[in-house]
């Protein structure tokens, strides 16, 4: 993989972490068409920058992640059921990372979030994460489970998790900000404990420029996605990600 190929993915990376249209679908698509392997330690490339990516929700979110003890409470207790379900489940759901598992998920999580835009009838009652209740919390924490596989989008599942229980589009997404950063810190963080022997030299600067691409990408994202999120539904969300899942099996059939 080239410098080049590392700050590309760098900005997918970060332009789709916590977009609802999955970062790992869109890492798989851009490593095929580039003829990019697949290898162990390529999978290992595309957990690793997205702690770029959730690193920009630390700084965005430093004070809360200090001060707010019951926040911090609730995020344990919505990690809790992805990190048993990661750990006992790990291998397996490494052999997933491939082109044909994202390419459905995608179509099928695009699917989801038009449906429930579209036959969602109850209003929210929770419009602040403050109000997010340690039942709803577990509640998204389970729906965050199905982002194990790729092409769901970890983003998609908390958010449609959040909406089910009845929060309201902005506080579904800012909660799914801040659920990403102990999750896909220990999940990182575990990946690379377990392949750190499998980068070489060149690898580890290619795993440097796409971290600082993704945390740099990440911060406008964010800021800008919160801006909107109140203006728009889910529904363009779902289009995109139907039609970037009948590319990716175009692709894949050609």
């Amino acid at each position: 993989m080239t410098m080049f190929e590392s700050l590309l993915l760098g900005v997918v990376e970060g332009l789709t972490e916590f977009l609802p249209i999955s970062s790992t679908g869109h890492l798989i698509l851009v490593s095929q068409i580039f003829g990019i392997e697949q290898s162990e330690s390529h999978k290992s490339f595309e957990i690793a920058i997205q702690l770029g990516s959730i690193l920009a929700v630390v700084a965005i979110y430093f004070r809360r992640f200090l001060g707010d003890f019951n926040l911090l409470g609730k995020l344990a207790v919505a990690f809790a059921p992805t990190g048993a379900v990661g750990f006992l489940l790990y291998k397996h759901i490494k052999t997933l990372f491939e082109s044909g598992v994202a390419a459905y998920s995608l179509i099928i999580g695009g699917l989801v979030l038009i449906a429930i835009e579209l036959f969602k009838k109850s209003e929210a009652n929770t419009i602040a994460v403050e109000n997010i209740t340690y039942k709803k919390a577990f509640a998204i924490g389970c729906a965050q489970c199905f982002s194990m596989i790729p092409g769901t989008s970890r983003s998609a599942a908390t958010i449609i998790g959040g909406l089910l229980c009845g929060l309201d589009r902005k506080t579904a997404a800012e909660f799914s900000f801040l659920l990403a950063v102990p999750t896909m810190l220990i999940a990182t963080s575990y990946d690379l404990l377990k392949n750190y022997d499998k980068f070489s030299a060149n690898e580890t600067a290619n795993l440097l420029v796409g971290f600082i691409t993704a945390f740099v990408v990440a911060l406008v994202v964010i800021k800008t996605f919160l801006r909107f999120i109140s203006k728009i539904n889910f529904i363009p969300f779902g289009i995109y990600r139907i039609a970037i899942g009948l590319l990716f099996i175009f692709i894949i059939l050609r």
